[in-house]
């Protein structure tokens, strides 16, 4: 199955709570230390995506493309600005967040300096992947986040339709630009591998680390409602792992995973937003 869906450019503000980012998710301080590590990822890798793509934008002779990279690149910008502003509020709230970002900065500085673009590229939509199918269990599977405070939540939501509306649009620009024989084949495989071992390698030193900071080291139960949340039920991190295999099916494509149900929640979480605006500014 091969889609076009075109993405849109949205320029929502959620304004997430400084009070609250410590301790905003419905599962407690260690499951909010999940999500808060993962957010510390996206400004830098949302420039990362953009830089990448656009190095073979003169490479596209479709115009419906050439104007899904357009905006691609728009929403990944508003992604990097709200991220930012969340993480701001993580740093003034005590967590090291600001090191750790500069550590994925050098990361991502290094590979768009010493590795070719082909293999930027293929890194993009490695991670497009990655991050699509998160953003898939996070739709399908409600009880990851219900219950958590509005505006994180809101953010969360919103996050993962504009990475569903989107998740093929890196893809279709390494196919126009790679083909789909077995070098292409090849290279977007041992990205994907390289690409999730060197994020979870970083991931979770960082997210131990958060968790120190809030005071939830020893908490044991914390780590066990942790381990429930990824593992067993809901099981965010579980419930991917077969749509992450996906990927080296030789005619994969990212609209195999046909969800795109999902995204007609996105006029309801726009006024959703609208609304938790007015009233927190009344």
């Amino acid at each position: 199955m091969k889609m076009h869906i075109m993405p849109v450019r949205r320029n929502l503000k959620f304004h997430v709570p400084d009070e609250q980012v410590l301790n905003w998710h419905n599962w407690g301080p260690a499951v909010t230390q999940f999500f808060n590590t993962l957010s510390l990822f996206f400004p830098e890798g949302e420039r990362f995506f953009i830089n990448s793509v656009r190095k073979y934008r003169d490479r596209i002779d479709d115009p419906e493309l050439q104007q899904a990279v357009r905006h691609f690149i728009g929403q990944e910008a508003m992604h990097g600005r709200e991220h930012e502003d969340y993480n701001q509020k993580m740093v003034e709230a005590g967590l090291p967040v600001d090191t750790q970002e500069l550590i994925v900065t050098k990361l991502l500085d290094a590979v768009s300096r010493y590795l070719p673009d082909s293999m930027q590229l293929a890194a993009t939509v490695a991670l497009e992947h990655l991050t699509a199918i998160l953003a898939d269990v996070l739709l399908r599977e409600p009880d990851l986040i219900d219950g958590s405070d509005p505006a994180y939540q809101k953010l969360w939501h919103w996050h993962a339709l504009e990475e569903t509306e989107h998740k093929a649009v890196a893809f279709d620009v390494f196919e126009t630009v790679f083909g789909r024989g077995l070098k292409a084949w090849l290279l977007r495989s041992s990205a994907l591998v390289l690409a999730t071992t060197i994020f979870f390698a970083l991931f979770y030193p960082f997210y131990l680390i958060n968790t120190w900071k809030v005071g939830q080291l020893f908490n044991l139960k914390g780590w066990w409602q942790s381990f429930r949340f990824q593992w067993l039920s809901p099981g965010g991190l579980r419930r991917v792992i077969l749509p992450w295999l996906d990927w080296f099916k030789p005619g994969f494509h990212p609209w195999d995973h046909d969800n795109r149900e999902y995204l007609a929640e996105m006029d309801q979480l726009i006024g959703d937003v609208e609304g938790y605006q007015k009233d927190q500014a009344a």
